[in-house]
Formats: structure tokens, C-alpha cells, sequence
């Protein structure tokens, strides 16, 4: 009897284990504990969908869709996509150059997105080298007394003026707005930041950018001016930037406001981006092209072409200086100098600018070399 009796508690053991299992709740499993997938918007699966725009035989009914007039159909841009018209002075902001290849209305080519920049972010984009040149700032702060002294014991000696370095804000907190700000700008334009000319293997070598090639010489970068210049150099790896804002504009796109005071003479940044030839340049629809070598053989001319990488130039407006409008809002000039025997190219405050102040600068050339008549 003892033996069944056994037998039979064993049993009922593996029939409450077995309920229990049955009854058990079930654990997930590795596959399925993964977070739910996120899926995107219809609207943002439209924006890059492909699209095609059936042609039409005749467009001479084609009218502006802002202004309404199908008058200088020569500046009368169509939609890619929708097909409707735009004269190029009625966009805002306003289109300066045919745009090669596709091209969008505002409506069509969506809403701009803001990129927002941690501090780390910010700090890995501009590649701010904490703590570097400290020396320097000590170095320079000396020089400028030392020169001082100098040109106070000398009589009837001539004035020139000379450069001077900005003053970046003392706030972290607000240069890193500033910085977030020109990131966001330069993010949007699918640039990278540069602060220095690039020179690509399939556009023109650095050897083609001398001083010696420009037409009729070319002024040269006195020692002090070379000091202030590596001086604001120094203060952007460590993160000390011009007190400048990149803000966008409905009517003028991006553009660049004073953030605090500027002094007359301030060296507010150099104008820099990829060194092309001018001649592979000339039907070229990037709307920030910069003279950098008028050389006297035509074809070897250079320009400086901020479309994939450039700095906070790329942002200021320019303006046409030939009317007297535009000649009220200059406040800063290019000005190009042979450093060191090649060619370059600075952005100068030309009065004192005051805070909220829009920076705006001459981008007319020599006459009408660029096509700035719709220019604000």
C-alpha cells in the first residue's frame, strides 16, 4: 500500500506543477520586448516622395502666382512641382541667379527645419580646442601696449588705421546662442564649418592663389594687422566668437545682427569657402560667390564659393552700393590683402555698429559684376 500511496502523491505533484505552468503568466519574449517602431507622417513621407510635372506645349499664359502680372516672363520661375509661376523679385527671399537643375516654390519645398545644438554638439561642430591659445591672449594684450608706447614717442607720423579685434561676449551662455545660431544657419544650407580657404583636387590648386598674379598689385597685410588677424583667429578655436547672430529674414533669407556693440575698424571675420576658378563659375547659381584674384591673365582669376563649407560671412547681406539706399545701410567692406603672399579676404566694420544693428556690405565688385539689382 505504501509504494501506491507514493505513487499516487508523486502524481498529484506533476499535475499541480503542470498547473502551475499552465496557469503561470508568460514572460516576454527577447523579440518582443523591443520598443514600438516609430513610423513617419504622412506629410513628411510627401515631402520626399518623387514627383513629375506633366509639361505643357505652351507657357505663355504662365503668370505670377504673388504679383499675378505674366509680364518679364525672362525672370519667371516655375515650380517643379506645382507649376506655378514666380517672378524672382517676388520671392522672398529674393532669387538673384536662375537656380540650375529643379527648383521648388515655398510652398512646395516645405517648412525650414531648425536644428537644435547641444553644448557638446556646438563644441564637436566649430571643433573648439578648451583651454588652447591662452598664451596668446597674454602675448597680444602686451604687443598692443608695447606699440602704443611706440607711436606715442614718435612726431608727425601719419595715421593709419589700423584693424582691430573684436570683443566677443563675455556671457557663455550667450556665445554659445550665438554659435547654436550660426550652426543652425550653416545646417540648413547642408554646409560644413570652415574657417579657412579649402582648396578641392578638382578646382583650382593653392598654388594658382599668389598676390603676385593679381592685376596691378595687391595691398599688403601690415605686421600689426597680421597680429590681429591671428589674434581673432586664436579667440575662435576657443570658442570666442564675433558677437554676431545669424537670424532668418522672410524677405532677405539669413542674415547677420550686430549682438552688442562694434567698434569702427573691427575685424569681424574672413570670407571663406572652396577657391574655384572664375571661368568654371560663371553660370553658377550660388548667390554668395567672392572675388579673391583679378589675375591678369582672365581665365586664372580665382573666387571663393561658400555653397558646402564656409563661417559666419556667408550669412552677411550684400548690398547695392549703387543707390542711395543701400549706400545708408553699408556698415562693414570686403577688403582683400596679400597675407603672407597669397590672396585673402576680410570683412571690416566701417562705422560703429549698434546692438540689433543688421550687418550689410558692398557686393557690387568692380561695376556690375555681380547681378545685384534686385539686391535690398
Amino acid at each position: 500500500m505504501a509504494p501506491a500511496a507514493s505513487a499516487a502523491a508523486v502524481a498529484a505533484q506533476r499535475l499541480i506543477g503542470v498547473s502551475r505552468l499552465a496557469h503561470a503568466p508568460r514572460r516576454p519574449s527577447p523579440a518582443s520586448s523591443h520598443p514600438p517602431k516609430k513610423f513617419k507622417s504622412l506629410t513628411e513621407i510627401m515631402a520626399k516622395a518623387r514627383f513629375a510635372v506633366i509639361e505643357r506645349e505652351d507657357y505663355s499664359d504662365a503668370v505670377c502666382d504673388q504679383c499675378g502680372s505674366g509680364e518679364q516672363q525672362d525672370e519667371l520661375l516655375l515650380c517643379d512641382k506645382c507649376d506655378k509661376g514666380f517672378h524672382m523679385k517676388c520671392l522672398r527671399p529674393i532669387v538673384v541667379r536662375i537656380p540650375i537643375g529643379s527648383w521648388l516654390c515655398p510652398n512646395c519645398s516645405g517648412e525650414r527645419r531648425v536644428r537644435s545644438f547641444s553644448q557638446k554638439k556646438i563644441i564637436d561642430f566649430f571643433q573648439i580646442q578648451k583651454g588652447a591659445d591662452a598664451k596668446n591672449k597674454c602675448s597680444y594684450s602686451q604687443d598692443v601696449k608695447k606699440r602704443r608706447r611706440r607711436s606715442a614717442s614718435l612726431v608727425l607720423q601719419k595715421k593709419r588705421r589700423r584693424l582691430l579685434p573684436y570683443i566677443p561676449t563675455e556671457d557663455a551662455a550667450q556665445r554659445m546662442k550665438q554659435m547654436r545660431s550660426l550652426a543652425s544657419g550653416l545646417t540648413a544650407l547642408n554646409m560644413e564649418f570652415s574657417n579657412d580657404l579649402t582648396y578641392s583636387p578638382t578646382m583650382a590648386p593653392r598654388a594658382a592663389n599668389q598676390a603676385k598674379f593679381e592685376n596691378g598689385g595687391m595691398q599688403v597685410l601690415s605686421k600689426e594687422d597680421n597680429e590681429t588677424l591671428e589674434y581673432c583667429r586664436a579667440m575662435c578655436r576657443r570658442g570666442e566668437c564675433p558677437p554676431l547672430l545669424v537670424v532668418f529674414d522672410s524677405c532677405e533669407g539669413y542674415t547677420v545682427e550686430a549682438d552688442g556693440p562694434i567698434k569702427d575698424m573691427t575685424l569681424l571675420a574672413e570670407y571663406v569657402g572652396d577657391v574655384d576658378y572664375l571661368k568654371n563659375r560663371e553660370n553658377d547659381d550660388c548667390d554668395s560667390l567672392m572675388t579673391l584674384l583679378l589675375s591678369t591673365d582672365p581665365p586664372k582669376s580665382l573666387v571663393i564659393c561658400p555653397d558646402k563649407r564656409g563661417n559666419i560671412a556667408r550669412f552677411i547681406n550684400g548690398i547695392n552700393n549703387h543707390t542711395p539706399e543701400g549706400r545708408k545701410k553699408q556698415n562693414c567692406k570686403c577688403v582683400r590683402y596679400s597675407v603672407n603672399g597669397e590672396c585673402r579676404v576680410f570683412l571690416v566694420a566701417t562705422r560703429d555698429i549698434s546692438k540689433g544693428e543688421r550687418l550689410y556690405y558692398d557686393y557690387n565688385g568692380y561695376e556690375h559684376e555681380y547681378p545685384t539689382h534686385h539686391f535690398v
